[in-house]
């Protein structure tokens, strides 16, 4: 048996949660902050067996893209007394940050 923890953006998860429950699969979601843009994402936990991880994965890819966006950061530096600007940065946002554990036991009560 497998464990698989999926980490995605918010706007993602409402398709990804629809097919992979339409497809059998259990789930516990939870709600998670990303650290680089402390943007909204959702942790998917899905308890599966061994020969199921690959149609899951495929799920995952199928329904969590990465995407290109602009946003504004702040420069490294700022000097007292000049004006507070934010410069545009194009950045890849979205897709899925997947890990597949082991599971020594698994008990449901």
């Amino acid at each position: 048996m497998k464990l698989i923890l999926t980490i995605i953006q918010d706007q993602d998860s409402v398709v990804l949660q629809d097919e992979l429950t339409s497809n059998g699969f259990r789930l516990t979601k939870l709600a998670s902050t990303g650290g680089f843009l402390r943007s909204g994402n959702t942790t998917f936990i899905i308890g599966v067996e061994d020969e199921e991880v690959e149609e899951v994965l495929g799920i995952i890819d199928d329904n969590a893209r990465s995407r290109e966006t602009t946003t504004r950061i702040m420069p490294g530096t700022l000097i007292p007394g000049e004006a507070f600007m934010t410069l545009p940065m194009e950045i890849v946002i979205g897709g899925a940050t997947v890990f597949v554990l082991d599971v020594e036991e698994y008990i449901r009560f």
